[in-house]
């Protein structure tokens, strides 16, 4: 399973945040993580219809010079039917206590979350949509991952995939937007979140956009966002008698994945992290680094998990260099210290972190990083119920895509 976002797809300003925002950098996302997920095998290679995505080969139409519906092209990438990534995949025994073809609530229901749970709609009658769709239809047996989920909230976008052979086993599909930017409540910072459960297992996915600033006490204003989060992210309720176990909180789920531009700085001035930068003393570095510092005080991401840091710290570039913005700069109001603001952090029993590393793109002010997880998923076997707290299966939440692809599993600027 790959899960990304993206942040600053589009530039924060006033038309983006209060006016409509621009879906147009995400609808390239999309195309070009579709195209490395499912690029041909080696063993493929001579397969004529292994092409890349035709959003970005299209003889007729560009990508880039056509404006399309996130929502339409969204759709294109899907195995199957939205409605059934929504749909209940209880065991029999629950069903027989509900009624239907799915566990929600009617629709006169309280939901307080931002999911687009409305009906399945047909996809728009736009002659490039329909050509690119009944494209990847002939096509379908040589797709190796199947878009989940997308959902974009100003400047951020999070994506979730799936390998083919998991998709039947996937539902509970929910989003929730938490806005935490201007007045405490518009879209320019704060969470996008995924709930979903494999199997019998419930996952969750946050990709979030915490407040900037490298003043001192900015890190409460982080930690509050963190907390505000929690707190009022809730999932559209699902009928509770079927579903007993389908969690409406964050920390309800079985496994958690929290990935963005977290923005918490080191507590440093910018000569004394400079230093420490060139003699890559990394351990000093981490030491001063706000997020450490406020786990380890227990006033935020208490109980979650972080893997170790072996990378250099991922802002604040220059763009298109490898030099930090600072260097240079002689005036300390543009300075930007360099800190590890782009982490990945866990929680739940049943996640093994393989790797957490930084990739080397050029075209933002960050570095992108990725992670790689090992994730234990409870299955039911022969049609015996088993304990949904004790997973009897091992399923790899991860594709591990070559190396130089610059392939970007967990966080974008």
């Amino acid at each position: 399973m790959f899960s990304g976002v993206y942040h600053e797809i589009v530039p924060l300003n006033a038309g983006n945040v209060l006016v409509i925002e621009d879906t147009d950098p995400a609808v390239k996302w999309l195309s070009l993580i579709y195209q490395a997920l499912n690029r041909p095998l080696e063993s493929d290679a001579a397969s004529p219809s292994d092409t890349p995505s035709p959003y970005l080969n299209s003889s007729r139409n560009s990508l880039f010079f056509q404006k399309l519906s996130l929502k339409a092209i969204s759709k294109t990438f899907m195995m199957g039917k939205r409605k059934s990534l929504k749909s209940c995949n209880c065991t029999s025994e629950l069903a027989r206590k509900g009624t239907g073809e799915s566990c929600f609530w009617p629709q006169n229901a309280y939901y307080s979350s931002e999911d687009d749970s409305g009906e399945e709609e047909d996809l728009p009658n736009n002659s490039m949509v329909m050509e690119i769709a009944s494209q990847l239809s002939c096509r379908s047996s040589h797709r190796r991952y199947s878009l989940i989920a997308s959902k974009q909230m100003v400047g951020i976008f999070v994506t979730v995939w799936a390998r083919k052979e998991l998709v039947q086993h996937i539902r509970h599909l929910r989003l929730s937007c938490i806005g935490r930017g201007v007045m405490g409540y518009l879209g320019n910072k704060g969470c996008i979140s995924v709930s979903m459960t494999l199997h019998q297992t419930s996952l969750c996915f946050i990709c979030s956009h915490l407040a900037s600033g490298e003043r001192e006490g900015d890190e409460l204003r982080r930690n509050s966002d963190v907390n505000e989060i929690l707190k009022n992210t809730r999932f559209r309720k699902i009928y509770s008698k079927r579903c007993r176990r389908t969690p409406l909180k964050i920390l309800q789920h079985d496994r958690i994945i929290w990935f963005g531009d977290l923005n918490y700085r080191i507590a440093l001035n910018y000569l004394e992290t400079k230093k420490l930068l060139e003699n890559n003393d990394w351990n000093a570095l981490l030491e001063k680094d706000q997020l450490k510092i406020e786990r380890d005080a227990g006033r935020v991401f208490e109980g979650w998990n972080e893997g170790k840091i072996y990378f250099a710290p991922t802002y604040k570039y220059s763009y298109n260099s490898d030099s930090y913005a600072g260097d240079g700069v002689q005036s300390n109001t543009k300075r930007r210290t360099p800190a590890w603001c782009d982490r990945i952090l866990w929680h739940g029993d049943g996640i093994i972190q393989l790797s957490y590393i930084r990739g080397e793109s050029r075209f933002s002010d960050h570095r992108p990083v990725c992670a790689i997880f090992k994730v234990e998923v409870g299955v039911l076997n022969d049609g015996i119920r088993k304990s949904f707290s004790v997973p009897n299966m091992r399923v790899g939440v991860e594709e591990l895509l070559p190396a130089n692809n610059n392939s970007r599993t967990a966080k974008e600027r």
